[in-house]
């Protein structure tokens, strides 16, 4: 059998998913692997056969998406190409992350895809949502990626096509510790205005991996660097608490380890809106914006209570059952 496993590379997310799931797919079948994007930081531990601008939402610096650049930057003559050159019909199998080329190629040629995503999960009629309605938002999960059967992973399974998150083997089979520091990723803010709220709380230690540096330095409290799977993991698995977009994977990363969270979804993001009222519900703290929240950092870090969940770990099953169904 003969697969392609095509990743979402706009978010760091999506890759560090594949991490696990690549390997296992590589294992039971001979797999080519496509990443579509231009906003990921990750490198990731396995090659890649194809690399496409994609469609990618360009983050900006004040808490969301920045629409003009990602107007600008939006290459669609060479998405529609792409979508005309990839030879998905060389394949018995195309599963897709959220990735938009591979769906549509398979669209285009009437194959079948199958859809493997947090996205298929969010759109779920059981998944909890926002109080405001988003008509776009909407519009764009349902057709951004489209896929004649759809799998999802969400913080939990309310349906039989929805899976736990995927945990990275380096999360899973760590011994994590609590030292006295808080990691934080928060791509769509500037690293001024991450420095402006974090200074008013001196006696906590920050560690910030940020898009918008280039190399470490350090201002009081505050320790800025790039972001990197390997540095982020080793802050992580050490940290007090993590403060990051309500994103799916790490916010899945932090209960499972069972360090404090706290989760600020990015505007014009409806899935991570989504994210937050499941979050939310579930006692983690959400605010609304970053800027002028410490007072909100300060009670969160001083009272809030952890949540932890000991996701089984099922990729294994989630991707032979996949495979031995739909193969």
């Amino acid at each position: 059998m003969k697969i392609l496993y095509a990743i979402q590379g706009t978010g760091n997310g999506h890759l560090a998913r594949a991490t696990e799931i690549v390997p296992i797919l590589k294992s039971l079948a001979d797999t080519d692997v496509l990443v579509s994007g231009t906003q990921a930081d990750l490198k990731v531990p396995f090659n890649i056969d194809y690399c496409f601008s994609g469609l990618s939402f360009i983050v900006g610096q004040n808490g969301g998406v920045d629409i003009l650049k990602t107007i600008q930057r939006m290459p669609v003559l060479q998405f529609f190409s792409d979508i005309r050159n990839l030879p998905v019909k060389q394949y018995d199998l195309v599963i897709s992350d959220f990735e938009p080329v591979s769906s549509w190629a398979c669209r285009l040629r009437r194959k079948t895809c199958i859809g493997l995503s947090h996205q298929n999960a969010v759109l779920h009629p059981s998944a909890p949502k926002p109080e405001f309605n988003d008509f776009f938002g909407k519009l764009i999960l349902k057709h951004y990626s489209p896929a004649k059967f759809k799998y999802g992973f969400n913080f939990k399974p309310f349906s039989p096509a929805i899976f736990p998150p995927v945990i990275r083997p380096d999360i899973r089979n760590a011994e994590p510790t609590v030292k006295p520091h808080f990691t934080v990723y928060l791509p769509a803010y500037s690293n001024q205005q991450i420095q402006d709220v974090l200074s008013q709380i001196p006696d906590t230690e920050w560690q910030v991996f940020s898009k918008h540096s280039k190399q470490k330095y350090k201002i009081g409290n505050i320790h800025f660097q790039p972001v990197s799977l390997d540095g982020f993991t080793e802050s992580f698995l050490s940290c007090t608490g993590l403060i990051c977009t309500a994103g799916f994977e790490g916010p899945a990363e932090a209960i499972f380890l069972g360090k404090k969270l706290c989760v600020i979804p990015m505007k014009g993001q409806y899935e991570q809106f989504c994210n937050a009222a499941y979050l939310k519900s579930m006692g983690i703290k959400v605010l609304d914006h970053f800027t002028g929240s410490t007072p909100e950092l300060i009670d969160w870090i001083q009272n809030s209570t952890v949540l932890q969940i000991s996701f089984p770990d099922m990729t294994d099953e989630i991707l032979e059952g996949i495979l031995l169904k739909h193969g």
